[in-house]
């Protein structure tokens, strides 16, 4: 009897650690100066959130300029959209989206040019988020 409760307990227990698994991470950052070189990311970023990813994405360097309000991107076939509507649908529908904190100071934009929805990155929280369990990095 002692036996079978100790295998009920064990079973419950692996049962409950699989409930309470974080579920799969991504993260990813934008660097491109080329419309496919921001496009891609963003297009498997779609697609992770869709198949139950977590997602965060760092615009940097020339792919922050996707996170102002005035900058108008190239559309790219076969859908003939932009990588700014990849963007907006990944923060449509959960996804954490900034840019690095050394964009703004270095390149004269302030917060207020940046979209509704895109904040500055903390290096500190970015850090953490990158290190933590089930995290897949993907960078271009």
């Amino acid at each position: 009897m002692k036996i079978y409760r100790l295998a009920l307990a064990a079973l419950i227990l692996s049962l409950s650690s699989l409930a309470m698994a974080e579920k799969p991470r991504l993260f990813v950052t934008v660097t491109g100066s080329d419309t496919q070189d921001r496009a891609m990311p963003l297009v498997l970023a779609n697609q992770a959130l869709d198949q139950g990813s977590e997602v965060r994405v760092l615009l940097c360097g020339a792919g922050a300029k996707l996170a102002l309000s005035d900058y108008e991107a190239e559309r790219f076939a076969p859908r003939d959209i932009t990588p700014v509507d990849l963007l907006q649908r990944l923060m449509a529908n959960g996804a954490t989206v900034e840019v690095c904190a050394i964009f703004l100071p270095n390149t004269g934009h302030s917060a207020e040019q940046l979209r509704a929805g895109i904040a500055v990155a903390s290096p500190a929280e970015v850090a953490a988020w990158m290190m933590g369990p089930d995290t897949r990095l993907f960078s271009h």
